[in-house]
């Protein structure tokens, strides 16, 4: 029986190795595959039996059945994406090659797509493929088709679904695909529970044919140019989860009927050009996390029963018209709120005491609202609270407002414009100076009209990596300790009266001279809500920063008092971008050192008092997009064959001493006139006293050169007028 029983094992170890050894074919098929292929960690693909490969599956028969290789770093080694090398894998279900570097065609009429009939999902997503889809997808047994983040184009036909029969996933996002998305979605399949169209070039209108979407459970197609209302039919789907089509031209009303999704968790319609009111029973949503409706036209107060969607995690109705008086609302039981803005609607009344009761808040912003009061003491038990803009919000009481705020560990951005106007900035007496904003990152006060100078305090806040203190009434100088915060990038100190010079300590700022503390800043996270900002001299709108580190490393010091020279430390400031020292009372020359700025994007030296040359070394700012010297002493040609001359003679103008291109006076015209100037000078009698001088002088020096010996010394008399009497003699014997 033994013996028996090791023939039997023998005979299955054999029958077992025997089934899950890899055809041949494929196996070839694999290796041609594989040569096309250069991988940032070779592929452990050398035994012989491919079934054994890295990211290979293979069924009992030995027919590859998954080629699953996401994130591997792979690249082609030149050509198209060899679909042709995968057509012998017949029986592949599952290709998943995402998160890697292929690029290249992929052919909508090539065999890859006619002879994986079995494919039941395809992942290509997050690579650079390019090329159109398929009139249809082939694959019968298809559930997921994943193609987002490449870089395919055309359209999608409408014929393109309708052999897909078990289809449950289609993403094909962040691509640049036109046309219109295809109708009757889900006339083919009833299965279909993701669909993903955004980030793409799609127009007209939503189509309808939802209705048979009838398991559909999100849906995405924000940041294309769709236009009409909200299809009618997406009111009738009640299994939707997530509705998220911003950054469209969608318009019209949000139907009550939404309230019929019962199921909905996600509402994203921000940036769109919706009208008319909130719906009135929005609170049937109640397991709502997200109502993201910021950037429309809607109007009307906010409905008490949005106060029963009890789990929304954020809360943006920001850029709108709603209004109402906010002190009514009741926000206790949103215990799970994380993110509140209203940001620039028509609100009134007071900062409601009732938000302190929501102690998940992690960011509030309420600005340009017709609110007023003051910040109270309750706002610091909202522990997580790390995001505060209360702009225009018509604060009084600085002084008391900053001792609270001082004592919040968790703020990371305080933006408190357009408020406590008139009032001195707190100088640090009676406020907690040792323990002050621990945390903070960039703090706000501009164009509240504070008085006084730069507070010493701000000095302890070694976190800052922004400070705004803008049109204010600032005086003094600027603070020598500012250069020695460690993380600090953005200075806005534009519209203040500040005096003396430009501090060399300004040069040492690390975050703007050494790559590795700006390296350090990339790895803070996204702020709770983004900063929108807007510049003045640019035809722009607002821009959005979700990262503090994406802000531009500036120093503005427009409009103030400043005087002396531009200190050549300036030079250091290597990754300095934005460099605006216009209007003020600098002197004297350009630094030449100011070209090693090689991130410089932008340089305003207007409107100052310096003179010298453009210096030539500004040529290698191959970044400037922004550039101007206008209004100021300077002198001699602009150099030549450099892209300073790509800017317009505006930014060059009121240098009357300045020539060459792009200004229309050249400098061989400019030295032609200046000599034909010297010689009517003379005509007109403007060089005559220079004569007269000349003359005078001539006749002094030869008078005293003659007569000076003469009357200095007696021995030259003598002989001279012994030298006399002999030529008196001689003319006698004439």
């Amino acid at each position: 029986m033994a013996n028996g029983f090791l023939v039997l094992l023998f005979i299955f170890s054999t029958f077992s190795t025997n089934i899950h050894a890899c055809n041949q074919p494929e196996r070839s098929s694999l290796q041609t595959f594989a040569l096309t292929l250069s991988a940032s960690t070779p592929l452990n693909w050398t035994s012989g039996d491919c079934c054994l490969w890295e990211g290979i599956t293979c069924n009992p028969g030995g027919s590859v059945t998954h080629l699953s290789l996401p994130s591997k770093g792979l690249k082609l080694k030149g050509g198209n994406f060899p679909s042709s090398s995968l057509e012998n894998l017949t029986h592949l279900t599952h290709l998943n090659l995402s998160h890697n570097s292929l690029y290249g065609l992929i052919e909508p009429s090539s065999g890859f797509f006619l002879s994986l009939s079995h494919l039941e999902v395809l992942d290509l997503s997050y690579n650079l493929l390019s090329g159109e889809l398929p009139l249809s997808l082939p694959f019968r047994y298809i559930r997921v088709v994943d193609l987002s983040n490449n870089r395919i184009k055309g359209t999608i036909q409408s014929s393109f679904l309708q052999r897909a029969w078990n289809l449950s996933s289609l993403n094909v996002s962040n691509n640049h695909l036109t046309g219109q998305i295809p109708s009757s979605l889900c006339l083919h399949s009833s299965s279909v529970r993701l669909l993903d169209f955004s980030f793409n070039e799609f127009s007209g209108i939503f189509p309808p044919g939802l209705l048979n979407c009838s398991k559909l459970e999100v849906l995405r197609a924000g940041f294309n140019d769709l236009s009409g209302p909200l299809p009618s039919d997406i009111y009738h789907v009640p299994t939707l989860q997530e509705i998220s089509l911003p950054s469209n031209n969608l318009f019209g009303p949000i139907s009550n009927s939404i309230v019929n999704l019962t199921n909905l968790r996600v509402l994203e319609l921000y940036f769109n050009k919706l009208t008319g009111l909130l719906p009135l029973n929005v609170g049937k949503l109640t397991i709502l996390t997200h109502l993201v409706l910021h950037s429309n036209n809607l109007q009307g107060s906010l409905p008490p029963s949005l106060m029963n969607c009890t789990t929304l995690i954020e809360l943006n109705l920001g850029y709108n018209q709603l209004g109402g008086d906010i002190s009514k609302l009741n926000f206790s039981r949103l215990t799970q709120l994380s993110k509140l803005d209203l940001v620039d609607n028509h609100f009134t009344g007071t900062l409601p005491i009732s938000l302190y009761s929501c102690k998940s808040l992690g960011a509030i912003r309420l600005s340009e609202n017709d609110i007023e009061g003051e910040i109270k003491p309750e706002i610091l038990s909202l522990k997580s609270l790390s995001f505060l803009s209360l702009t225009q919000y018509r604060l009084t009481n600085i002084t008391g407002a900053m001792q609270i705020l001082m004592s919040s560990k968790s703020l990371t951005v305080l933006i408190l414009s357009h408020n406590f106007i008139g009032e001195e900035m707190p100088d640090g007496d009676g406020l907690m100076i040792d323990s002050a904003f621990q945390n903070l990152r960039a703090l706000g006060l501009p164009d509240c009209q504070l008085t006084g100078q730069i507070p010493l305090w701000l000095s302890k806040l070694k976190k800052l990596e922004g400070l705004d203190l803008a049109s204010n009434r600032i005086t003094g100088r600027i603070p020598s300790w500012l250069g020695a915060l460690p993380n600090l990038f953005v200075i806005r100190l534009t519209n203040n009266s500040l005096s003396g010079g430009f501090p060399k300590e300004l040069c040492n700022l690390q975050a703007l001279v050494s790559p590795q503390k700006a390296a350090t800043q990339t790895v803070h996270g996204s702020l709770e809500l983004p900063i929108y900002t807007q510049r003045t001299n640019a035809s722009v709108t607002e821009l959005q920063y979700k990262y503090l580190s994406s802000f531009p490393r500036a120093i503005y010091i427009r409009n103030n008092s400043l005087s002396g020279r531009i200190p050549n430390e300036i030079g250091q400031l290597q990754l300095l971008q934005e460099l605006d020292l216009s209007l003020n009372n600098l002197l004297g020359g350009i630094p030449n050192q100011i070209s090693n700025l090689t991130n410089l994007e932008r340089l305003d030296l207007s409107r100052n008092q310096l003179s010298g040359k453009i210096p030539a070394s500004l040529s290698s700012l191959h970044f400037l997009s922004s550039f101007t010297v206008a209004y100021n002493n300077l002198q001699g040609q602009i150099p030549s064959s450099t892209q300073l001359q790509g800017f317009s003679a505006t930014a060059f103008e009121g240098n009357p001493g300045l020539c060459g291109a792009p200004l229309p006076n050249n400098c061989q015209q400019m030295n032609i006139s200046g000599i034909n100037n010297r010689t009517e000078d003379v005509h007109n009698g403007i060089e005559l006293p220079w004569l007269h001088i000349s003359v005078a002088l001539g006749f002094i020096t030869g008078f005293w050169g003659v007569c000076g010996p003469l009357v200095l010394s007696r021995s030259w008399r003598c002989a001279y007028f012994q030298f006399l009497y002999k030529i008196k003699d001689k003319f006698k014997k004439w």
